[in-house]
C-alpha cells in the first residue's frame, strides 16, 4: 500500500517510521511548510508536497497527522479523493465534525480507522478477552490513570498546543483520550459523567492539565478517570478492571494481575509495537474489505466522553451522554 502522511510534525515523523517498518511504502509527505515536508520526506525516500491534492494521485491511503481540529476536514478530503484513511486521535474536537466524517465514510465506502493503539497492546487484548468470555463475571468498576508530565516547552513548541480552538482540550483530549478509550472499550457505553478539571502547573495555556471524572456505564459499572500532564516526572498508564468473579490490571505496559487465567503476567507490550499492530490491522482491513479494529464509531464515542467531561466540569454538575 502506498501512503501519504499529511502533517510533517512530531507525530507525522512517528507515522513515517511505522510505515517504514511495514512492507508498505511512504511515497508522499504533505505539509503547508514545504521545507518541513521535505525534511521528513528526504529521510524516508518520499516526495514532498505543500498541498494534499497534488499528492493523492500517487497514493492508496492517507495518514492524517495534523492538529486535532483539522482531522475531520482533511480526512473527508482524502475520502472524496478515493483514499483510505488512518486519522490520528482524537477523531476531531467536535461531534459535528466527527459526524461529517462518518457521513463521508458511509458515502464513499472506504476504510477509515482512528488511532487508538493501546487497544492493540497484548495485555489490553488479554483483559478484553477475559471480559468477553465472562471470566471476570459482571463488571462492577474500572479505574484508569494517565498521569503524564509535559514541561512548558511542550506547549510552547507549536502555537496550536494548549488552545481550545485547535487542540480542543488539554491533558484529556490530547493525552488521556488513549486511556479513556481503553476504559470505554472494556466497560461499554458511558451514560453519565461527573467531572472536574484544573489548570495547575501550566499557566500559559487555555486548557486543562488535570482532569478527573466518575463515569457511569450503561451496565451500571462505575469508572474512575485521571488524566494529567502535570504529574512530574510522569507515570505509565495504569488500568484496573474489576468484576464479581475476577480482576485484571495493566500497569507499565504489562499485564500485572489477571485472577482468572494463567495469562503471561509481566510480558511487556510497548506502545510502539501496538501502534505498528494498528497499522497492520488497517492495511489488512483494506485488503480484506472488513471493518478496522478501531472505527469511526469508536473514535466518536471517545470524543463524546471527553466532551462530556469538559461540560460537566464547566457546569459543575453531572451530564448525560446521548446517542454515543
Amino acid at each position: 500500500m502506498r501512503f501519504a502522511i499529511v502533517g510533517a510534525g512530531a507525530i507525522g515523523a512517528v507515522h513515517a517510521r511505522l510505515i517504514d517498518s511495514l512492507d508498505d511504502e511512504l511515497v508522499a509527505v504533505v505539509d503547508l511548510d514545504l521545507d518541513r515536508a521535505r525534511h521528513l520526506a528526504d529521510q524516508h525516500g518520499a516526495r514532498a508536497y505543500a498541498d494534499a491534492a497534488s499528492a493523492y494521485p500517487e497514493v492508496d491511503a492517507v495518514s492524517i497527522c495534523l492538529p486535532s481540529a483539522l482531522h475531520a476536514t482533511a480526512a473527508i478530503d482524502a475520502l472524496y479523493a478515493g483514499k483510505h484513511v488512518l486519522v490520528e486521535k482524537p477523531v476531531d474536537i467536535t461531534l459535528a465534525a466527527a459526524d461529517r466524517l462518518i457521513a463521508a465514510q458511509r458515502e464513499t465506502g472506504l476504510t477509515v480507522s482512528v488511532v487508538s493503539q493501546r487497544r492493540f497492546q497484548e495485555p489490553a487484548r488479554q483483559i478484553k478477552h477475559a471480559i468477553d468470555s465472562g471470566s471476570l463475571g459482571r463488571l462492577t468498576s474500572g479505574i484508569v490513570e494517565s498521569a503524564f508530565y509535559r514541561p512548558n516547552s511542550y506547549y510552547e513548541g507549536d502555537d496550536w498546543r494548549g488552545t481550545r480552538a485547535v487542540d480542543g482540550g488539554g491533558a484529556l483530549m490530547n493525552q488521556g483520550i488513549h486511556a479513556l478509550d481503553l476504559l470505554v472499550w472494556m466497560l461499554g457505553r458511558p451514560v453519565r459523567v461527573s467531572a472536574q478539571t484544573g489548570q495547575l502547573a501550566h499557566h500559559d495555556i487555555e486548557v486543562e492539565d488535570v482532569a478527573a471524572a466518575t463515569i457511569t456505564f450503561e451496565s451500571g459499572a462505575l469508572g474512575l478517570l485521571l488524566a494529567s500532564t502535570a504529574a512530574y516526572p510522569g507515570r505509565p498508564v495504569r488500568l484496573s478492571i474489576h468484576g464479581d468473579r475476577g480482576t485484571a490490571i495493566m500497569d507499565n505496559d504489562r499485564l500485572d494481575v489477571l485472577t482468572t487465567t494463567d495469562a503471561a503476567l509481566g510480558e511487556h507490550s510497548s506502545v510502539r509495537q501496538a501502534h505498528l499492530a494498528q497499522y497492520r490491522d488497517f492495511v489488512g482491513a483494506v485488503a480484506e474489505g472488513r471493518a478496522p479494529g478501531v472505527g469511526l464509531s469508536d473514535g466518536r464515542r471517545a470524543l463524546a466522553t471527553v466532551l462530556a467531561v469538559y461540560e460537566s466540569a464547566r457546569l459543575g454538575r453531572p451530564v448525560e451522554l446521548e446517542g454515543n
